[in-house]
């Protein structure tokens, strides 16, 4: 949480009646004995779901499907699914985020111990699985062994019953059924085994651990800082845009089937009767599943949601690059004093702050979490990548994607989810009132450069400031307003850049 020093630098512009963004301060540097890579950037996006790296990105039609969130749990962080799709092909997109990695697979395919090789062979190739192991069942359905990919290659008659190439049960190294997904990998490691079959009472199968993807989930590549964020199966976190009223209801009702692992009500206007209501309905509905909501920008606001039962909070009204809302609408507060106020507002209640929008650059985001947010969210930073939907396309011999804001005008026409945030549901498409727009941006290549470029940053302003942790960062740092020339002077300045740097781009 914000410090002392925090809280009168706050205090007094709030005598002056002054609200900051991020452009508009800086922080100091102090005695360190942390080095950017000791830092540690685990984090959590709501009351129970943790991340690794303190990175989110939005639900927008731009920037958030299978592929962005599939990219954004590999790194550490979470993707939010967006909801301008149909409710079942949003919960399509969660199922491919959640069957991306099978580290625990809860219900394998087995076969017959009288069953031919043939006979398997020609069902695996019918039903193109991709795997070639096997747990083996007698007729009682009871595990007798293991057949896997070595017994089929150095099989010699294909009209042989399985129990007669298969491992034995009593010759395998088997787990426990409440075995996880840690445990699991360090057991395979110990005893080189590739298949971990999940053993319960009566020599019932439980489910089995593939080593393939543990790896991939537990194994860290060279260079790589952080570990996948999975959940307690092994399996990619998640979450996906429900919005408000009846339809939030039905998209949870399919989306909780597939295991996602996060509800994130999202709506211009977070402080309203609406939101609270389906907040309320949702908790009492999934208590096994957190709740994120917002979007609000008052300490007052983020209280309410708190009290209503979220468990997250989305701070950010109007300070995205494609997002209207101010001009349109005047309201909205400068984001740093916003996260600043919500953050002092539910003190102690332990749900954390995602602040929202306004992120310009890894900088922007080490000040987000200076001031207390937990997380931060980002739009238009992750919009040019590989992994965001849409075409890349040339434009005056520069490679460019599409950017929007679900309140641009062709996102409101094209989806009635865009229309709802925005409370405009049953206005006619000749009066909508966009409080957005669209735009191009740069194309960047695969987001897992993107994304290290960003969090080398936020370790880089830990180190300065001496933070080995991210609440150690809010507890530490010491911020301060600056000028016009100051600002100025952050930047390079009194050159022509020759050659681009991979973090830094002014807009």
């Amino acid at each position: 949480m914000p410090n002392e020093r925090m809280h009168k630098f706050f205090a007094s512009l709030s005598d002056q009646g002054l609200m900051l963004t991020y452009s508009d301060v800086r922080l100091r540097t102090t005695y360190s004995e942390v080095l950017p890579p000791d830092a540690n950037l685990a984090s959590r996006i709501s009351r129970n779901v943790e991340l690794r790296v303190p990175l989110i990105s939005s639900p927008m039609d731009t920037v958030t499907t299978a592929s962005m969130a599939i990219a954004m749990a590999e790194a550490g962080g979470i993707g939010v699914v967006h909801r301008g799709l149909s409710p079942e092909a949003q919960a399509k997109e969660i199922a491919r985020v959640k069957n991306h990695l099978n580290a625990r697979i809860e219900a394998p395919i087995t076969v017959q111990q009288d069953e031919t090789v043939s006979d398997v062979l020609t069902m695996r190739e019918r039903k193109r699985y991709r795997f070639h192991s096997f747990p083996v069942l007698d007729g009682d359905g009871k595990v007798v062994g293991l057949v896997t990919g070595s017994d089929f290659d150095f099989c010699q008659n294909l009209n042989a019953p399985v129990r007669s190439i298969m491992t034995p049960l009593a010759d395998l190294t088997v787990g426990q059924p409440g075995m996880g997904p840690r445990e699991a990998f360090d057991l395979m490691n110990r005893q080189k085994k590739k298949v971990l079959l999940l053993i319960g009472e009566n020599a019932r199968l439980a489910g089995l651990y593939a080593f393939s993807d543990m790896k991939r989930i537990f194994a860290r590549a060279e260079g790589q800082q952080s570990e996948f964020n999975v959940d307690a199966k092994g399996q990619l976190r998640v979450a996906a845009a429900v919005g408000v009223g009846e339809k939030a209801l039905e998209r949870a009702a399919l989306l909780s089937r597939k295991h996602c692992d996060v509800f994130h009500i999202d709506t211009a206007h977070g402080d309203s009767r609406g939101v609270i209501e389906t907040l309320k309905t949702l908790k009492a509905q999934y208590p096994d599943v957190d709740i994120i909501a917002g979007n609000v920008s008052s300490g007052d606001s983020a209280k309410r949601l708190a009290d209503a039962g979220a468990d997250g909070i989305l701070v950010g009204q109007g300070p995205g690059s494609i997002c209207t809302t101010r001009v349109i609408a005047g309201i909205g507060v400068p984001q740093v004093s916003a996260i600043y106020d919500c953050v002092r507002a539910i003190e102690g209640s332990g749900v954390p702050i995602v602040a929202d929008g306004g992120i310009g650059n890894s900088g922007d985001m080490v000040i987000a979490l200076a001031v207390g947010a937990s997380t931060v969210m980002l739009g238009r930073l992750l919009a040019g990548t590989e992994e965001a939907p849409g075409e890349t396309r040339f434009l005056n011999g520069m490679q460019v994607k599409d950017y929007r804001g679900m309140g641009s005008l062709g996102a409101m026409r094209e989806s009635s989810a865009s229309r709802e945030r925005y409370g405009q549901a049953s206005v006619l498409p000749q009066k909508l009132v966009p409080e957005g727009v669209e735009g191009i941006v740069p194309y960047r290549g695969p987001v897992r450069s993107v994304l290290d470029q960003y969090l080398g940053g936020i370790r880089s302003g830990m180190g300065y400031i001496g933070a080995r942790t991210v609440s150690e960062l809010s507890d530490r740092a010491e911020i301060f307003r600056i000028t016009n020339a100051g600002l100025a002077e952050s930047h390079p300045h009194d050159i022509a850049i020759t050659t681009e740097a991979p973090n830094y781009q002014r807009s």
